[in-house]
């Protein structure tokens, strides 16, 4: 099920929505990396289920239990596996859609393709496998960390309403939405509210950066860094779009206007390149943007189809976001730390361990 990405810093994830546990083994950590676990936990506290009212109420805490690979809070160099149970299934929620698929779920096209789908919370499909890339992603950025590579993200879009004020990267934890203004948030977390009133969802965009990622990362001609790190934000649930630099808006851009202009450093003038040319870092701070659909369960009645091909109706149960992402964020940033350390550890850029 091509359950595993990276190539020397690699992470395989297991498990489903409503099963006993989802985990994980990552590979290629370099050894004697001093872990803080705490920090661990933080992440996974950002992403987990039930921290405020326009999210999922679903009651997870989220604890991730490490079984191999860490030794009196250093790594081995061994494989670090790690599992995170699950605690607040409710699968009697799902019981109305066994065989009914929902409107753009991934029912319909998982029992097409394996003819055995776990329907409880969406099983393998839910963004509930998402906990697992956190926990490698919040590794990832502790050793990225100390070679002064940053990472972050926030949300700047839901719905129609877009980010007005300035980035405040200390105000982004500072809301439930995680907008990177206080101001900006009060507005999208009120569309948040109306629409969940509503039994309805809405949609939304995560911009993410990393600052001080040296030159070289990428490898031409199909590992560009740019198409891996497309790949790692497209595989996130509910990912409908993705853009690097200008993206789109240089559609409307002409050459003269769009080229970054060099500076004697090497550096450039403008970054509408977002860091990246040729798909090779080119030590600018690598910018895009990832959007997000709006969630498809929703509490309204729908027309569809069961899986004998008849019509009915079906309605969403259960506890689900009215938008994904405000929890999204730590995600976006997690699947960034992935895709850099490994571009690092390929490239041999920067020497790991001490």
């Amino acid at each position: 099920m091509s359950s595993s990405i990276g190539t020397i810093f690699k992470l395989s994830t297991f498990g489903e929505s409503h099963g006993v546990a989802i985990g994980g083994v990552i590979d290629g950590v370099p050894s004697n990396v001093q872990l803080d676990l705490e920090a661990i936990q933080h992440e996974l506290d950002r992403r987990r289920p039930g921290q405020s009212s326009i999210v999922t109420q679903r009651k997870e805490s989220d604890q991730v239990q490490f079984l191999s690979g860490i030794f009196e809070g250093k790594t081995t160099g061994t494989p670090i596996g790690f599992i995170i149970p699950n605690k607040d299934q409710k699968s009697k929620d799902y019981d109305h859609i066994k065989d009914v698929y929902r409107p753009s779920h991934a029912d319909f096209t998982y029992d097409k393709k394996y003819g055995n789908r776990d329907y409880r919370g969406g099983g393998r499909s839910s963004a509930r496998e998402t906990a697992c890339r956190v926990v490698a992603g919040a590794i990832a950025k502790q050793i990225l960390a100390t070679h002064g590579i940053d990472i972050f993200a926030y949300v700047d879009q839901v719905g129609a309403i877009s980010m007005q004020g300035e980035v405040r990267r200390e105000e982004i934890d500072q809301n439930v939405v995680r907008a990177a203004n206080l101001d900006d948030a009060k507005r999208m977390e009120e569309l948040i509210q109306l629409v969940r009133k509503k039994g309805d969802t809405v949609g939304g965009s995560v911009s993410c950066k990393i600052l001080n990622a040296p030159f070289g990362l990428g490898e031409p001609v199909f590992d560009k860094l740019h198409a891996v790190l497309g790949k790692a934000m497209l595989s996130i649930n509910a990912v409908k779009g993705f853009e690097y630099g200008s993206g789109f808006a240089s559609i409307e851009m002409n050459g003269s206007e769009h080229n970054d202009a060099f500076n004697a450093d090497g550096s450039t003038k403008s970054n509408f390149s977002g860091g990246i040319q040729g798909g090779i870092s080119n030590g600018m701070p690598i910018e895009m943007r990832i959007a997000f659909k709006p969630v498809a369960t929703i509490v309204q009645e729908q027309d569809s189809i069961n899986s004998e091909g008849e019509k009915v109706k079906v309605m969403g149960k259960g506890r689900h976001d009215p938008c994904v992402v405000p929890r999204a964020v730590p995600i976006v940033e997690a699947m960034a730390a992935i895709t850099i350390l490994d571009f690092l550890l390929r490239a041999n850029a920067v020497k790991l361990t001490k």
